[in-house]
């Protein structure tokens, strides 16, 4: 017997994710729940981690890296006096301190930590060496030397400090790492540290507010949860053109294509024909050269 193919869904679906479940997970449970062909997800959350998960359908896979370029925010809550092997509460405790940071410390060593900054991955993360991940390696015994890449942090702020753990809020770019923050801020101040809770608030255009709580997947019918699909274009911030009605045919079939309305020469957009995601490409003057095109169901 041959295996279904699904249906030919596009949109987004954006899941409130709870702790205790792998972002792959997700995705395939509202993958089978709508019965679409195909899914994936823009920005792994951590197993425990909670919050905001965009998942993309059928056409709108296309756009997951505009997405996953795109600042984040997370709430995240750091426990001091103890280093674990994950940098959060399920590793092991590598090392401990009896030194406590008060409120006017942690606010004093934040700006350290904001901007561009250079940060090493955790052990137990998706980044790759040698083409196999950390993760993977790290569960395995092997000791993972992880080099430091750059990292945007637009704001990283003090919510509330009580004596042993610390509630905090960041926004930041791509790649970022919540626990690398917590195990950093921990050693700045002399009293180590680990992520205990963290939660994605929003990603992009995406806020966990209006998203779909996990156990809505499995218990909603499948008219209830396309309902609830975003389109296409919701992840893109880029400039929307109209093309005209010759241009939709001639860009449909990966051609360049007439569009009204006007932006920089070689200005990546958005383009769309009769209220629905035609492509993303490039202005080149009068016409757009299609990089991504939309199929339409």
């Amino acid at each position: 017997m041959g295996r279904r193919k699904g249906r030919d869904l596009s949109g987004w679906l954006i899941v409130d994710k709870p702790a205790g479940i792998g972002s792959t997970d997700v995705v395939g449970r509202v993958r089978w729940a709508l019965d679409a062909k195909k899914a994936g997800h823009a920005g792994t959350l951590d197993p425990d981690a909670t919050g905001l998960l965009a998942v993309a359908l059928g056409e709108a896979t296309k756009t997951v890296p505009y997405l996953t370029d795109a600042l984040k925010a997370y709430d995240f809550t750091v426990a001091w006096g103890a280093e674990t092997a994950t940098d959060d509460a399920s590793g092991a405790v590598l090392q401990t301190s009896d030194a406590r940071p008060d409120a006017a410390a942690i606010r004093a060593a934040l700006p350290a930590f904001t901007g561009e900054i250079l940060q090493v991955p955790p052990a137990v993360s998706a980044v790759k060496v040698e083409g196999a991940r950390a993760y993977d390696l790290a569960r395995a015994g092997e000791a993972v030397d992880l080099a430091a890449r750059p990292l945007w942090v637009e704001e990283l702020t003090l919510v509330e400090a009580r004596p042993d753990d610390a509630d905090l809020h960041m926004v930041c770019g791509k790649g970022g790492y919540v626990r690398a923050i917590a195990r950093d801020l921990g050693r700045a101040l002399g009293c180590l540290g680990h992520v205990t809770a963290l939660r994605r608030v929003w990603s992009g255009p995406f806020d966990v507010e209006g998203a779909v709580p996990f156990d809505r997947v499995d218990r909603a019918n499948s008219a209830e949860l396309e309902a609830a699909l975003r389109p296409i274009e919701a992840a893109l911030t880029l400039p929307l053109l109209q093309a005209t009605d010759q241009g939709a045919v001639r860009i449909a079939n990966g051609n360049p294509g007439q569009v009204l309305g006007h932006v920089d020469y070689g200005t990546e957009v958005q383009v769309s024909h009769a209220g629905q995601a035609l492509c993303i490409g490039r202005y080149l003057g009068g016409e757009v050269q299609p990089s991504r095109v939309f199929v339409r169901h």
